[in-house]
């Protein structure tokens, strides 16, 4: 383009002229006068200045304080007042800068989530509910993953407690004491959700991921089940350790306690078809395999279904979660469901708690696990020993039905949800 020295410049689409250099080059010189203003709408590359409060005010015909307390739904405005500057706003297209909000002490009514990955079913339906929650709240909430990297999730934190977001909702956060300890320095609010392991008084949010566990592996026992399987979640997730403890205890109480059973996961269908094939593979392959996670009990029926062998006339199979697909895949799958958007609904009621300036410090909400019974579990093909263990008295039973103990705050499938509420001391 052009030869030497030549120097690029912004033309405007009616040939006008230069109206402005780019890059290093001096100013362009001042057009000649008579030499129409630059429009503009005729030039792609200007663009007009952002609306400012100031210039809603002027259409509206009031102050800036009055612009800036009926868009921040502030003070006493009249409705016929609030109307006539939410019309200005609207005709001038206002935006308003959140970091310049921000800086002013505004609110700039954005929650900011911070989630390991959407990739995972589990995830995109906390993230949908948590979405759902908070424009029911008339907030905006944005969705930051991590790709379950914990320096991502340190930077991502750090940005959004930086100005950007009024609060911040943290999914399985990651394990780390001085991580945590970090997060209580916070002077925006913050609260967890699905926690466990390092202690804190961040506000957590919580599903009972032990007793759930302990549930599917009861249910899976109680069909005569003895090899029972299991394959884990992500190493550095708090929550999968939880489900992996549950099932050890329980496998143990039980005398059933076979180290290779166990094989290690990270809540994916590519390794649950991969540790799936390994332990079919052994010796004494199992008769049934629980799975951390529903989209690793995919894994798991793809490679039951890849060696010839019938869910669950083979194998027997559980997931954890409750996914949308769980219900519809073939044979429908039995699992554990979190009661996900009255979770979400929680995390952000602390929030908007914690924004009004209410001590929300200590407060921890479990909410119950409950058991699906549907169509990939059923008893063993081979008769269990003539004197099996005894079955545990809190053997889980299908879903309509309670079990005979449970842990505080969890009920069968037809009561409703309501966490168990404590407050550390």
């Amino acid at each position: 383009m052009g030869g030497a020295g030549h120097v690029p410049r912004f033309i405007d689409t009616a040939g006008r002229g230069c109206y402005g250099w780019v890059n290093d080059y001096p100013p362009c010189p001042a057009a000649p006068r008579g030499h129409p203003t630059p429009d503009p709408e005729d030039n792609p590359f200007m663009h007009p200045a952002p609306v400012t409060i100031a210039d809603v005010a002027r259409l509206a015909g009031v102050s800036k304080v009055t612009v800036s307390k009926t868009l921040n739904n502030t003070g006493r405005i009249s409705e016929e007042t609030r109307q006539r500057v939410l019309k200005a706003a609207q005709d001038l297209g206002y935006v308003a800068n959140p970091a310049a909000r921000r800086l002013r002490g505004a609110r700039t009514n954005l929650i900011g989530m911070v989630i390991p990955e959407l990739i995972s079913p589990y995830f995109a339906e906390v993230a949908r509910a948590a979405a759902e929650v908070a424009s029911e709240a008339g907030l905006d909430l944005g969705v930051f993953t991590t790709s379950r990297n914990p320096q991502r999730e340190r930077e991502r934190v750090a940005t959004l407690t930086s100005g950007v977001a009024d609060g911040v909702l943290i999914v399985v956060p990651t394990d780390a004491a001085q991580h945590i300890a970090t997060l209580e320095k916070s002077r925006v609010p913050i609260v967890l959700l699905s926690h466990f392991g390092v202690s804190t008084d961040l506000p957590n949010i919580r599903a009972d991921s032990y007793h759930g566990a302990r549930a599917a592996t009861e249910h899976l026992i109680g069909l005569g089940h003895r090899r029972v399987a299991f394959i884990s979640g992500a190493v550095e997730s708090s929550q999968a350790y939880e489900r992996l403890r549950s099932y050890r205890d329980t496998m143990a109480a039980h005398g059933l306690t076979d180290p290779a059973l166990i094989r290690t996961g990270n809540f994916t269908q590519r390794r649950g078809f991969e540790a799936a094939g390994e332990l079919l593979d052994l010796p004494d392959p199992p008769t049934a395999i629980f799975a951390a996670s529903d989209a690793t009990a995919f894994g798991v029926m793809d490679a039951v279904k890849d060696r010839g062998l019938r869910v669950p006339h083979d194998i027997s199979v559980v997931g954890f979660d409750d996914v949308a697909a769980a219900s519809q895949c073939h044979p429908a799958l039995t699992t554990v469901r979190h009661p996900v958007h009255e979770m979400s609904e929680a995390a952000l009621n602390l929030l908007a708690d914690a924004l009004q300036g209410r001590n929300v410090r200590g407060t921890q909400l479990d909410f119950p696990s409950e058991l699906v019974v549907r169509d990939s579990t059923a008893a063993p093909r081979t008769p269990p020993p003539s004197n099996p263990a005894p079955a545990s008295p809190t053997t889980a039973s299908p879903a309509n039905s309670s079990p005979a103990t449970a842990s505080p705050g969890v009920q069968d499938a037809a009561g409703p949800v309501r966490p168990a509420r404590r407050r550390r001391t």
